[in-house]
């Protein structure tokens, strides 16, 4: 694993930042054309909802398909998105934000198609709030005026405002931090609950320092529906790798569908993969919820209405300038 992790620092004003970085990295944006022999460079952001990518390089599915694939870590999606229009990377791995992706289209119209999704709801798990095992908390709506924790990155920002906003706390302000602190976060109380993904629940069920409060948020709080898919995180190739590389790429997209099924029909052989490329290790990697997928062939009429919902969002909190649509971002073979 190629594992190249990049700091962010906090700043003021994150959402005009976040764009604007996006802005100045597109206008610096350099394409890589990439032979036979070049490897296909791939972010990702160190979730469970990356596990294709990573059981991809570590069972060969890559290499056996004559493919040099590196997976490049990031501290958060949004420098995923950021390397990909600077040209520094060729596309995303599962996990990495929806939302950022949508904000890179809008940076640089047409950026990148969408291979595949990770749907989550209240029975697929990835979303969740936690607060620390010894909290007396028991509802969401008893955290109005509390210190809310979640992920980098205006995608975690914008959705734990509206969870919180839809159980009564409207001027929520979450404190953004890397997932990896969450649970050390609640312990030490410095954040009364977070807005988080797995692995994080896990890590600290089972390390005994926190409880998951409710799961399945953000299609129950943002979909308005517990068992509509929420496509939070995606996997991705640049319009430009595409284009230099049809036929690179086409190998690169059935070799990962290939890790997909890998994942889907042997979860036990492939939870290992989850140790050094998140923050668990090889025991909590056995009682980690695996994420689903729904790759670009599978997606329904229905799928890419509620896709376009969580999407629509952003632009009625005007953090997208414009419409973004999503049936234009999946890939079409």
């Amino acid at each position: 694993m190629t594992d190249t992790l990049h700091s962010v620092p906090s700043r003021p004003d994150r959402r005009r930042v976040v764009a604007a970085g996006l802005c100045l990295a597109a206008g610096a944006a350099l394409s890589r054309v990439a032979r036979a022999d070049t490897p296909i460079r791939i972010g990702f952001w160190p979730i469970a909802g990356g596990i294709p990518l990573y059981a991809g390089v570590n069972h060969g599915v890559f290499k056996q398909a004559g493919l040099q694939v590196e997976a490049v870590k990031f501290a958060s999606a949004q420098q995923v998105v950021e390397a990909m229009i600077a040209g520094r990377i060729d596309g995303s791995a599962n996990g990495t934000a929806s939302a950022a992706l949508g904000l890179g289209d809008i940076a640089e119209p047409g950026l990148c198609k969408i291979i595949a999704s990770n749907p989550s709801n209240a029975k697929l798990v990835l979303d969740e709030v936690l607060v620390a095992a010894k909290s007396g908390v028991k509802a969401l709506g008893e955290l109005k005026g509390k210190r809310i924790g979640c992920g980098p990155g205006i995608q975690n920002v914008v959705l734990a405002k509206i969870i919180f906003e839809k159980n009564g706390y409207p001027d929520c302000k979450p404190i953004e931090m890397p997932v990896g602190q969450h649970v050390a976060a609640l312990a030490a109380g410095q954040v009364d609950a977070v807005y988080t993904l797995e692995p994080t629940g896990t890590v600290g069920r089972l390390g005994g320092l926190t409880r998951t409060l409710e799961v399945g948020v953000i299609s129950k709080y943002v979909l308005g529906d517990p068992d509509a898919p929420w496509y939070g995180g995606s996997a991705s190739l640049t319009a430009k790798f595409l284009k230099a590389n049809p036929a690179l790429a086409q190998r690169y997209i059935a070799a990962y569908l290939q890790a997909i099924d890998l994942v889907l029909k042997e979860p036990t052989k492939v939870r290992p993969d989850l140790v050094g490329y998140t923050s668990i290790d090889a025991k909590l990697a056995e009682a980690v919820p695996l994420p689903g997928f729904t790759n670009y062939t599978q997606f329904t009429p229905g799928d890419v209405g509620y896709f376009q919902k969580f999407f629509d969002v952003f632009t009625e909190r005007k953090i997208f300038t414009r419409k973004v649509d999503v049936g234009a971002m999946l890939y079409k073979a």
